[in-house]
């Protein structure tokens, strides 16, 4: 498990526990929470755990609690607790990788968070569905107005009852399991983050990651490259990043048409994105003397002299 998160870079991807058996034969419930909604950094990890409801009891007395309320030791060791407990505990984890989480808002059909989030948790409850868990509560932390998402997750799951509730992770022992697997996937991948950009020596002390976090700020703006942006662990539509990007960015014009363009850059004394691509003389000269970025070789891009 703990190598799969080191080696998880800039794809998704989904970690789960052995499925017990007494959760194929028993009724069971089920908690879904998240982590790292919020931060411009790193992924945002959806977690959910189930357990026979007849072991309610067992696992509320193994003292989970929210993960927002305990230290990172405190949780770390009660998720091995968790993990320990696999004769009737199973979880499972769906991290979404900044980049996963920028494309899929920036796309020209709008994806916006609240449904990225919805639809990751409802794969986890399929995912647990279909590997044979008795699903037969499910209590969820709300994503939205909590009445039309347990509106929502109930017309989806027929038979299964359904709660969802703010700040669910402070009242359902379940639902606080599901936060602390998420809480400590994310720790452990933000910690361990394998950069595929050629950075150097990276400075990983980046604050919380939350965008008004001094820290966070710093280290933002350390790392913005002036044309291609920012590494793969930046959430680049977060707004945070959109305002730097903006202000200390190379200034390109993007035009539909091609002969406007070059004119409309061109009164501007500045370049248009075409003439990035145009063949011209010396442009092997060029190649020569200038050291091809890194986004174009990782991509496999080469300049063309002619179409």
């Amino acid at each position: 498990y703990l190598f799969a998160l080191l080696l998880m870079t800039t794809g998704g991807c989904r970690l789960s526990s052995q499925i017990p058996d007494v959760c194929r034969t028993e009724d069971c419930c089920l908690g879904i929470d998240e982590a790292g909604r919020g931060p411009v950094l790193g992924p945002m990890v959806y977690g959910i755990c189930f357990c026979p409801i007849s072991k309610k009891e067992e696992l509320k007395n193994s003292k989970v609690a929210d993960s927002k309320t305990l230290t990172e030791t405190e949780r770390e060791n009660l998720f091995e607790k968790l993990d320990e407990a696999k004769s009737y505990v199973g979880w499972a984890l769906q991290i979404l990788s900044p980049n996963t989480i920028s494309t899929s808002m920036l796309q020209r059909t709008k994806y916006n968070l609240n449904a990225l989030s919805h639809d990751t948790a409802i794969g986890l409850v399929k995912y647990a569905l279909d590997s044979g868990v008795q699903l037969k509560e499910v209590f969820v932390d709300t994503v939205g107005p909590a009445d039309k998402y347990e509106d929502k997750l109930s017309k989806l799951f027929p038979g299964i009852e359904v709660t969802v509730r703010p700040k669910a992770d402070s009242l359902f022992p379940i639902v606080s399991a599901a936060s602390i697997c998420a809480k400590v996937a994310r720790d452990r991948v933000v910690k361990a983050w394998n950069f595929t950009e050629d950075l150097g020596e990276v400075d990983t002390d980046y604050g919380s990651g939350y965008p008004n976090d001094p820290k966070t700020k710093a280290w933002l703006l350390k790392y913005l490259d002036p044309v291609f942006g920012y590494p793969q662990f930046v959430r680049f539509s977060w707004s945070t990043a959109q305002t730097l990007m903006e202000s200390k960015g190379v200034a390109v014009h993007w035009d539909d048409d091609e002969e406007d363009g070059e004119k409309a850059a061109q009164r501007r004394n500045n370049k248009s994105m075409l003439s990035y691509f145009s063949a011209s003389a010396g442009v092997n000269d060029r190649m020569q003397t200038h050291q091809t970025h890194r986004f174009f070789t990782d991509r496999r891009l080469k300049s063309l002299d002619t179409l």
